[in-house]
This record gives C-alpha cells, structure tokens and sequence, in this order.
C-alpha cells in the first residue's frame, strides 16, 4: 500500500487529487429539443492555470470513464486515474506546463447528472425519464464549466474513443475556442457494424428481469445484463493477435476438457471479470444513454459532407489511429484527414503499429507520449 508521501513524490505523479462539482441552473436546450437542467458536472484538474489563462488542455474520456485521469483519490486507492500514464509532470500532458481538466459527461455515473441523478421534479432517480442526449450536449455541457473557469480558449482538446468524438464536436461546434485538437482512435460516425455491437449491449440489459423499464433504483440492479454488455463491448477492444497473445486456448484447469458449460477457457474467464467488475462501478441505464449518443454521432450532418462540416473547424489537428484498432479502423480516421486536407487545415497523421486494438489508446504510452508532446510544443503559433 502506498502512504500518502509515495503517492505525491512518485516520479512523474500528480500526487492525491479530488473531484469537484460545478452544477449551473439550466436549462440546456439538447439535440433532441428538450431541456434539461440544474445540470451538475463532476470534473477534476491537475496542474496551475497561467495568468493569461492559455494553458489549459481539456482531456475527454471515453465510454466508460470519468472525470479521474491521473493521480489517486486516497493513499491506498490500488490504480491510479484512467490516463495516468499521459498526465503528470514530465509527461505528454505535463502538468508543470499545463492546466489539465477532465469533466464526466452528462449522461455519466460518474459524479454528473445522469438517469441515476435525482430528478427535481419528482424527488426521485430520473431511470428512463432522463432525456435522451448526443455528443454535441456532452459538449455544450462542457461549456458551461469552461465559462465557470474562466477559460475562453482551451490549448488543446484531446480524447480517445468517444473522447475523440467529443474532440471533434469540439472543434466544429466551437471553433473559436480550440487552438489544437487530437482525436485518437474514434470515427467520423459509427458504421452499421459499431451500431450492431451497442445494440447488443443494450438489449442485453434491457432483458435482464431487474432492469424493470430503468426503475430498479433501490432494488436489484440488473447486473447480468450489464455485464454481458461489457463483455461484448471489451472484445470489440482487444484484438485477434492481442486476444491470442494473452490467452491463446489456455484453460484454466490443467486437467484438461470437462465437456460442460462452466468456465473452462482463460478468455472466458477474463470477460466474466471484466463484466462483474464493471457492474459495480457503473449504471445500466448511463450505459444505455451514452451509447446512443455515440451511435446518433455524425458529423456530417447536417449537409451530408464531412468535408463542408469540418470546414467550420480553425483548430490545428493531430490524428491518429491504431493498426490493429478494428471498432475505428484506420480507414475511417483517414476520412477526417482527408476532410480536414480538403479544407487546407492544419493537420498530422500517426498511425501507431500495436497489436493492442481499440485500447491501445490506454496502453500505448511510448509512442503516444512522443507524438503528443511534439504536437503541442510545435504546432503552438
């Protein structure tokens, strides 16, 4: 266990940190013409703002994430925030240099309003009540907090995954607001392919007997459905040669085959873990919400050309995509570049060699580190 000294001396370590809220009145008019409002976002920061506030780098999480990328909340927390490895002194978001923020969407479980949060109409979970939100309201939410800060401009957005999603909304939404953009292994919009992986998920929880319609607050959660949700989700995160790598056709027991249908494979027994860790971190109905709004995502509407809506960005880009990433394959982050090129903007492009998958964006450190610390000491006016 480490003490309190290990954890805020350790090289590279942004030491013991702590959320904060900020929840502003609303209402927020959202994508589908409802409103919703007081909103609160849980978000955290590591490093100091300048004095001329123009060193701060807005970090957007993915899926299931939320605002704690770095550092640790208490002495004998067993792992640090989901992106440790970027954030911290010396690293590619080098909070000596940088102010680093990171905000749980809306929608979330995470500390910010979402089908879990108290409804103040009814004094009860809101569950499916909550108002069904997009990318773009994640964003706008965001915004708000950004206002609260102080901050007009952010250095930098970057996030992978539904993080560059976000990333990208960012862009296009608020172009006077981002001076650089790194979007790292996400897509324009998801394929018919992406779709049909979230709607298994969904389904899968929507079957589970405790889901009850998304009124199961106080009772029973619908963890099995939730669970098999994240199983399907997690495969679509690792690769063929990653998923080979790690467990070939290992079994768990040395004693060979026993013919049934308990665990018998180590994959099997991976993916049980990762489904029954996750139930009791996140909400079934937060999982419903955010990936819907990631398969509504898609920026080329509303005039159908990703070209024409990108246009709208004026921020520096660095793009980049994994060679084993088969949720967003690489052809479809070439299609934002291309995009980006037709309109004569500001734009680089890495295509990162891993056998890693989807989640190489949280485990490719080397090559990450280089790449985004290079961007954003050089492509700086």
């Amino acid at each position: 266990m480490l003490d309190q000294t290990d954890v805020q001396t350790a090289p590279g370590s942004v030491g013991l940190v702590q959320t904060q809220y900020f929840t502003f009145p609303g209402p927020l008019r959202l994508t589908s013409g409802k409103e919703l409002g007081p909103i609160t976002l849980a978000y955290e920061t590591y490093g100091e703002l300048n004095s001329d506030r123009s060193n701060a780098i807005l970090v957007e999480h993915a899926l299931s994430g939320d605002a704690h990328v770095a550092g640790r909340h208490h002495p004998a927390d067993r792992k640090p925030g989901w992106w440790d490895m970027m954030v911290g002194p010396g690293k590619a978001l080098d909070t000596t240099k940088y102010f680093v923020i990171c905000a749980n969407c809306i929608g979330g479980c995470m500390g910010s309003t979402g089908p879990s949060s108290i409804n103040p109409a009814t004094g009860r979970p809101y569950g499916m009540s909550f108002p069904v939100i997009t990318i773009e309201d994640m964003v706008e939410a965001e915004t708000y907090l950004l206002d609260h800060l102080g901050i007009e401009r952010v250095l930098c957005v970057i996030g992978g995954s539904m993080g560059g999603m976000r990333t990208l909304q960012w862009a296009v939404s608020h172009p006077d607001r981002v001076r650089l953009a790194i979007p790292i292994a996400t897509t324009s919009r998801h394929t018919a392919q992406a779709i049909a992986f979230d709607e298994v998920g969904r389904q899968a929880i929507m079957a589970d007997p405790n889901w009850k319609g998304g009124d199961y607050y106080g009772g029973p959660r619908p963890e099995r459905g939730l669970a098999i949700a994240r199983m399907i989700g997690h495969i679509t995160y690792l690769s063929d040669e990653a998923m080979h790598r790690k467990f070939g056709r290992n079994l768990i027991r040395e004693n060979g085959l026993e013919f049934g249908f308990e665990e018998e494979f180590q994959v099997q027994s991976y993916l049980r873990y990762q489904g029954d860790s996750f139930v009791q971190r996140f909400d079934a109905n937060s999982y419903l919400y955010i990936t819907k709004a990631m398969d509504y995502f898609d920026l080329t509407r509303p005039s159908g050309s990703l070209k024409k809506e990108l246009s709208r960005a004026k921020a520096k880009f660095l793009v980049i995509s994994f060679t084993s990433d088969w949720l967003y394959p690489t052809y479809q982050s070439r299609e934002i570049v291309t995009a980006l090129r037709q309109n004569n903007a500001y734009v680089t492009f890495a295509e990162i060699t891993t056998p890693h998958g989807h989640d190489a964006f949280l485990l490719e450190s080397r090559q990450l580190t280089s790449l985004i610390s290079n961007f954003l000491s050089y492509a700086v006016d």
